[in-house]
């Protein structure tokens, strides 16, 4: 809801296009992107999904909700199939609204469950991969320990640095692997969106994929060939 902050967002109580909030956690300044669940807006799912570098699935713990959403045209399934097509190969599932099940062991062991046969079948390995019990609403084992779900014992996920364990979703955003930059090969920088900003000019957004960009560098927009400086970069 913090995030969704167009008037037919709040209306509906979906998120309809993407967006984006930083925040820092003790081991990395993070961006999160904030992507639509919605079958009907899957087109700006992928803008997202495409710029990530680890993709969190949450997940409705609810009776009735996960089942739908990892049925055969579930949106659950079809987004953890678009995240890897999309090239993301790190996954976090936080299987959330853990308070409507009375903080039920038994239900987070079936999701996990039926959630890591899926995502291998998408292709992801599920024992490289965090599954976290939370309660958005409550904040339960988001930031801090959670109380309510004393059986719950950790985290853990193979790297290629070994094993690696925690309690909570942030323990688990900082587990994850910044993947290497082709910072050495040419600029490339597939745009999102371009603004004109007043007083500005324009503002071409995206995320940087190979090469380096800077204040000062000649850069050419393709199919149209046109050639322009960068004034300013802002993250």
């Amino acid at each position: 809801w913090v995030l969704d902050k167009l008037k037919a967002e709040r209306e509906r109580g979906i998120t309809i296009d993407i967006a984006l909030w930083k925040f820092e956690t003790p081991k990395y300044m993070v961006t999160v992107i904030d992507a639509p669940g919605h079958r009907d807006f899957i087109k700006n799912m992928i803008t997202g999904t495409s710029q990530a570098d680890c993709a969190i699935l949450i997940i409705a713990g609810g009776t009735g909700e996960f089942e739908a959403g990892i049925s055969k045209d579930g949106q659950t399934r079809e987004h953890a199939l678009l995240a890897f097509t999309l090239g993301v190969r790190q996954l976090i599932v936080a299987v959330n609204k853990m308070d409507t099940t009375k903080w039920s062991e038994d239900r987070f062991n079936e999701i996990v469950k039926e959630t890591s046969t899926f995502i291998k079948k998408v292709g992801y390995n599920p024992k490289a991969v965090a599954f976290v019990p939370i309660s958005g609403w409550h904040g339960d084992n988001m930031l801090e320990e959670s109380a309510n779900m004393p059986w719950y014992k950790g985290w853990t996920k193979e790297t290629k640095g070994g094993v690696v364990k925690g309690k909570t979703l942030l323990d688990a955003i900082d587990a994850i692997e910044p993947p290497v930059r082709p910072s050495d090969k040419p600029l490339r920088l597939p745009l999102q969106d371009v603004y004109k900003i007043g007083g500005i000019g324009t503002v071409p957004v995206g995320r940087v994929e190979t090469g380096v960009i800077k204040a000062g560098m000649v850069v050419t927009f393709a199919p149209s060939n046109v050639t322009t400086e960068v004034k300013s970069v802002e993250m």
